[in-house]
This record gives C-alpha cells, sequence and structure tokens, in this order.
C-alpha cells in the first residue's frame, strides 16, 4: 500500500515541478505544461510503475485514482471561469456555435463514409462508428454509455479506446506544440474575442499561463478564497445531482458547477482573485498525468489493426472536412483548435 500513497503523492509532485520548470525554462513553456504532464502519465505507464503486487492493491489504487481524477476537474472548472468576462459571449457566439455544428456534421460524414469502407472487416462497425461519434460529441462518458446501451463486448470497447487515445494525443501535441499557428494560417480570420486577461497586479498579458509570483502571500489568499468558493460549488452540484438522479450524476454536477462558476464571474469581486486561473491549470495538470498514466498499449496487437484503420478514417476525415467547413464559414484558426480539442478530448481538456 505504501507504493500506491507515494503514487498519488506524485500525481499532486510532478504538477507542481511542471509549473516551476515552466517559470524557470524557455523550453519548458515551448513544450507547454499539458504535453509534459502527458509524458509524465505515458512514460510512468510504459514503464510497469503502475503494476502491483495483488489485484487487491490494483483495485484499491483504481479507485483511489479515479476519485483524485473526478475531483480534480470539477475543481478546476470554477477557478479558470472565474477571471472570464462572460460579456463578450454575445459576440462570440454564433461563430462558436457554427464551429461546433460543421465539427458535428465532419465527424458524422466521417463515420458514416467510414462504416462503408471497412464493415467487411471488423465485427459490429455500425456500434463502433456510433462509439466513435459519441466519444468525438462528448468524450469518454458517452464513449462508455453509448457501449453499455448497444451492448458492446469489453475487449472491443479497450481496443477502441485505446486506437483512439494513440491517434489523437499525437494530433493534440502537435496543436500544443505550435500547430495551432498552422491553422491560423489557413483560417485567417479575425478573432473577436479578447485575447488578453488582467491579473490581480493589472498587468494586461496575452499569457494564458502566468505562474510567476502565484505563491506570494496576497495571491496564495486569494487562491485559497477561489479554491474554497470552487469546493462550495462542487459540493451544491453533487447535492442537487443526488436529489435529482439519486446519484452523482457528472452531467448535472458540471452543468451546476459551470452555471454557479459563470454567474459568479460577473461579480468584480470574484473576478479579480489573483491567479485563480493558474490554479486551476494545476487541477488540469494532474488530471492530465492521470489520464495519461492509464494508457495501456498492451491492449494494442495486430488482430485489431482493422478496427485501428477505422479509428483512423473517422478521426482524419473528421478534422480535414471540418478545417473545409470552417474555412467556407471563415472561422478564426484558434476558434477551430479550441473546437477541435472540445470534441476530440472533451470540454476539460481546452484550457
Amino acid at each position: 500500500m505504501l507504493k500506491v500513497y507515494i503514487i498519488l503523492a506524485c500525481y499532486i509532485l510532478f504538477p507542481l515541478l511542471i509549473i516551476e520548470g515552466f517559470k524557470r525554462w524557455t523550453v519548458v513553456q515551448k513544450i507547454g505544461t499539458v504535453v509534459l504532464a502527458y509524458a509524465v502519465g505515458i512514460i510512468a505507464s510504459l514503464c510497469g510503475v503502475f503494476s502491483f503486487a495483488t489485484p487487491e492493491i490494483a483495485a484499491t489504487f483504481g479507485k483511489l485514482q479515479s476519485t483524485l481524477m473526478n475531483v480534480a476537474v470539477p475543481l478546476a472548472i470554477p477557478l479558470m471561469l472565474f477571471n472570464c468576462d462572460f460579456k463578450l459571449w454575445t459576440k462570440a457566439l454564433p461563430k462558436t456555435a457554427w464551429a461546433l455544428v460543421l465539427g458535428l456534421v465532419s465527424v458524422v460524414v466521417a463515420a458514416v463514409s467510414g462504416y462503408f469502407i471497412f464493415r467487411s472487416n471488423i465485427p459490429e462497425a455500425d456500434k463502433v462508428a456510433s462509439m466513435m461519434v459519441g466519444i468525438y460529441t462528448g468524450g469518454t462518458m458517452n464513449f462508455n454509455a453509448l457501449g453499455a446501451a448497444l451492448n458492446v463486448d469489453k475487449s472491443v470497447m479497450a481496443i477502441v479506446l485505446a486506437f483512439q487515445m494513440v491517434i489523437t494525443m499525437p494530433y493534440i501535441f502537435f496543436l500544443l506544440g505550435g500547430g495551432y499557428k498552422i491553422f491560423r494560417k489557413l483560417l485567417p480570420y479575425k478573432d473577436i474575442t479578447c485575447r488578453g486577461r488582467k491579473d490581480a497586479d493589472t498587468v494586461e498579458t496575452a499569457d494564458v499561463e502566468n505562474y510567476h509570483n502565484m505563491f506570494e502571500k496576497k495571491n496564495l489568499i486569494g487562491m485559497l478564497k477561489g479554491l474554497g468558493l470552487s469546493v462550495v460549488f462542487l459540493a451544491v452540484g453533487a447535492g442537487l445531482a443526488l436529489f435529482i438522479t439519486g446519484e452523482l450524476n457528472e452531467l448535472v454536477v458540471i452543468l451546476t458547477i459551470t452555471t454557479l462558476s459563470i454567474i459568479a464571474s460577473f461579480f468584480k469581486k470574484v473576478r479579480e482573485l489573483p491567479k485563480t486561473f493558474e490554479l486551476g491549470m494545476f487541477f488540469i495538470l494532474v488530471f492530465s498525468v492521470i489520464v495519461a498514466s492509464m494508457f495501456n498499449i498492451h491492449s494494442v496487437n495486430g488482430g485489431s489493426l482493422y478496427v485501428g484503420g477505422f479509428v483512423l478514417w473517422i478521426i482524419g476525415v473528421a478534422v480535414i472536412l471540418h478545417l473545409i467547413l470552417c474555412r467556407i464559414a471563415k472561422v478564426s484558426g484558434d476558434l477551430f483548435c479550441v473546437c477541435q480539442v472540445g470534441l476530440l478530448c472533451s470540454p476539460p481538456f481546452v484550457p
């Protein structure tokens, strides 16, 4: 059990080290904090760090791992929304809606066309296509829900999810590593939302992450206030979910937290809390390390290559078609990238 607690402590420690590296070294800033968080998790998984002496210990670790992951995102969402100025939504919403609709159209076309190409080589190709549309439009929650509803074999679900991660991760790394600049050139349209934000020291910055002076007393007190408010919102969301559904329904919890956070952001005292975005990013990094550490290369084998080709077709065609449609609709490169990450990886990955 000591190993379990050491790994859980490392889930907290490594994001802190990444943040410290971001403050000190330009190379870390260029690579990006999320990319490094994923790299840490994947390398640890490939090195066999998560092998345990008994199945009981492994099961206990899995429960603690899932709990930490499920708490990290609900705490991060309010912290990252408090500094936002949602008055800009009235200007940004039409284009954002267009980008989303075009993305949905793209993945449906990709899934349907891929079905007719691969159906003779993949058993239950229609179910695989359905699950891929689900994960593309709502993340693993939709994927798992569709898999259960369609009674898909667990091994097939594992293979599809593994290939989806193998294909998606390099693309996300490409975006974070500078690929967004290419999409800005391919979609050179004006982004009508404000790119900068103000920290507590009233210095305007175009950088989203500004970890400098994060742990100074004046900023630390503000972050703790923001964290306390996030915990309250999480408690309200959990209570409402239990009242409405009788269980901790993730959809109800997230919608409640997001709604309360947006309302709170209209209050100046909340909006000017220092470094809440950066604290939210810390929880996102924790989430990223955990998710990456769940990657299992052994679930991929030669007999499943047709499934891999099907998944690659759906993602590749959806991305290319989405890009073409966004070019026609004059969607900006930045908005396209945000929409892509939201569709491929779910909203928590957007920041």
